[in-house]
């Protein structure tokens, strides 16, 4: 009864390797009938690659041992292969063979496998991002300091300043793309939420950082929350400093920037508002992808990313980002549950 009905393969082989005798599985999982089968070699059927094993484990069995759990590819009636786990043993003056369909685990092993290369990929990523790129950065930087402190010659300074501006640009797109590599490709971004702190002094000081920048533009604030706040506190202050500069480089020129936050039943809310042009609804669904703007100006600096960067944080969060625009304002706003 087992022989017919087992999703095994069973089989009888002569010493020559040559079947005598095989059970149904054979049609369901290859497609050959025992008719097809019969004085049918065996290493008719095995895949190219697997011939100098298979031959090797035969003359095993052969020589009187057992062979177990060998796995190779047998061809199917339809040209496709699968893969079989075996067991063969010596059965008098025949070989008896057992073999189980593996395709399946074979494939989840090398999905696996592609898995953790990726994974190693992206560490390497990050690593090169995160040391040998910014190595030379900071070298540029300690030159230039060195240079400055040895000369007062203005236009020198002059050019040394453009370097240090430069160079600054360069390390924000680093941690930009070591955030989106994080976010995007690996286990997600690094959120610490454990510790309490004044957010009042992160928002005050992002947006002093932002307003040297930018000295045409106002940014005022509106607070009504108590600190502290469970919340990462480098974190909180790089999603705000993305949405106020987002603000200031997207909203009419030279209009203030509003930026407030507030508690509300459990709720900590923060916001950052400017006037100008309305982001078409089309273009909202795409805001927070990487790489996507809102538009094209030529004045524009960095990736596209720091939207999406700032989304992933107010998810990190537990919070979510939102935005709303109309004739009169824009309006991102980030929304967490206190703790």
């Amino acid at each position: 009864m087992t022989w017919h009905v087992t999703p095994d393969l069973l089989g009888f082989m002569d010493r020559e390797g040559r079947f005598v005798e095989t059970n149904p599985a054979w049609l369901r999982v290859l497609g050959y009938t025992e008719a097809e089968l019969e004085n049918c070699h065996f290493i008719d059927l095995i895949h190219p690659d697997d011939m100098m094993r298979t031959q090797l484990n035969f003359d095993r069995v052969s020589a009187g041992l057992p062979v177990l759990n060998f796995v190779n590819r047998y061809r199917r009636k339809d040209g496709d292969y699968e893969w079989i786990s075996w067991h063969s043993v010596p059965e008098d003056k025949l070989f008896f063979c057992s073999g189980r369909c593996v395709t399946d685990e074979k494939a989840n092993e090398a999905a696996l496998k592609t898995r953790d290369d990726e994974a190693k990929l992206r560490e390497q990523f990050i690593a090169v991002l995160g040391h040998d790129v910014r190595n030379p950065l900071a070298a540029i930087n300690a030159a230039a300091r060195v240079i400055g402190r040895a000369t007062e010659d203005a236009q020198v300074h002059e050019m040394l300043g453009s370097i240090e501006g430069s160079s600054g640009r360069i390390a924000r797109l680093i941690d930009d793309v070591m955030d989106f590599a994080r976010a995007r490709l690996g286990g997600g971004m690094n959120i610490d939420r454990d510790g309490e702190y004044d957010v009042k002094p992160i928002l005050e000081h992002t947006a002093q950082e932002i307003s040297l920048a930018h000295p045409d533009i106002e940014i005022i604030t509106e607070y009504d929350f108590c600190d502290p706040i469970h919340c990462d506190a480098d974190r909180m202050a790089q999603l705000v400093s993305n949405l106020l500069a987002n603000a200031v480089t997207h909203g009419e020129p030279g209009a203030p920037v509003t930026m407030g936050a507030k508690d509300h039943d459990g709720w900590f809310y923060l916001w950052v508002a400017n006037r100008g042009e309305p982001i078409p609804p089309e273009a909202r669904e795409m805001l927070f992808e990487p790489y996507t703007r809102a538009d094209l100006r030529q004045s524009q600096q960095g990736l596209g990313l720091g939207l999406f960067i700032a989304r992933e944080i107010a998810r990190g969060h537990g919070g979510e980002l939102t935005v709303e625009s109309d004739d009169e304002r824009t309006v991102f706003t980030f929304s967490m549950k206190r703790l």
